[in-house]
């Protein structure tokens, strides 16, 4: 019997997002492909360290806890390793007890190409070129930036995740009137526009499904007086009011609610996430990321005008 991946929320993930690669790859960098070859085999029974989507990988996995017979979330390993080499990476994921057992070795090649073949709603990868290469492609795909890790693996189970919106979750339309223009152009724009629901963006079909897990938690919730819902969605946006309409009515035309949203008008988003400390943020600007990967795990989604 075939396995269902239609009605998933499937995530693609690189090795090079989920776990630290950095000793391994300085000695491909510096000894080249044989040698890092002799070293994965040497070093195959190590398990290798978390990397910056590890607490964001492994609090999603334990969603599924939600229904084990027939489980919400699917994560994919996408590898640019061939399988000999990758085999230290299966090795690992054992190690950490995370339940991924699906995977796809492409020696030296970009992966990228097999994400509609699993369903996947999102692609995580550090290596930049790759991610580029998928956007391109019309894939939604985001380079994972280097920042801390540990603290964010720690305390309760609860999985928070922000998204900024204009380029992430919505298309780069009134980004596109901004760069163009000024910010009253901008907010006048989003006046006339405030009931006109923005177009999608890269993330929204992986926010939809989010959402979705989220309905299941309410139902458990309903059920079980006992459990306590663990996914928790903010969106951290540099609009404010009166552009801040446009943003909760295309939420609405899309029949998704997150809990919180931050319409910060130019204030850091830095002082904002470091109180909230999200286990994942994903914003379509360095110029946000450069400050929020210094304290949090930090995506770039390179995506629309921002990033011509």
């Amino acid at each position: 019997m075939s396995y269902d991946i239609d009605n998933r929320l499937v995530i693609g993930l690189a090795s090079s997002a989920l776990f630290d690669l950095s000793e391994s790859d300085a000695v491909f960098q510096s000894k080249g492909e044989q040698e890092y070859r002799v070293y994965q085999r040497a070093h195959q029974d190590s398990p290798l360290r978390p990397g910056v989507a590890f607490p964001f990988v492994r609090r999603l996995l334990s969603l599924n806890q939600l229904s084990p017979e027939n489980p919400p979330v699917e994560v994919v390993l996408l590898s640019r390793n061939d399988p000999d080499t990758g085999l230290r990476v299966f090795k690992s994921i054992e190690h950490h007890d995370l339940g991924i057992t699906r995977a796809v070795f492409l020696q030296g090649q970009n992966p990228y190409k097999y994400v509609p073949a699993f369903n996947i709603s999102l692609f995580l990868t550090a290596n930049e070129k790759d991610v580029y290469q998928a956007t391109e492609g019309g894939v939604p795909a985001g380079l994972v930036l280097r920042s801390l890790v540990d603290e964010y693996d720690v305390g309760d189970e609860e999985l928070r995740l922000a998204f900024d919106f204009d380029g992430v979750l919505a298309d780069d339309e009134s980004e596109a009137v901004y760069q163009s223009g000024d910010l009253d152009s901008f907010k006048e724009h989003e006046v006339r526009n405030a009931k006109v629901p923005h177009n999608p963006g890269p993330l929204k079909e992986f926010l939809g499904k989010i959402a979705y897990i989220q309905q299941l938690e309410r139902s458990k919730a309903d059920d079980d007086i006992n459990y306590k819902p663990k996914l928790r969605v903010a969106i951290v946006t540099a609009r404010n009011a009166p552009a801040h309409e446009r943003v909760i009515n295309t939420m609405r035309s899309w029949d998704i609610m997150v809990n919180d949203a931050f319409f910060l008008g130019g204030v850091e988003k830095k002082r904002v996430l470091e109180v909230m400390k999200p286990h994942i943020f994903f914003d379509d600007q360095r110029l946000h990321l450069d400050s929020t990967s210094s304290v949090l795990p930090s995506v770039h989604i390179p995506f629309g005008i921002a990033n011509r």
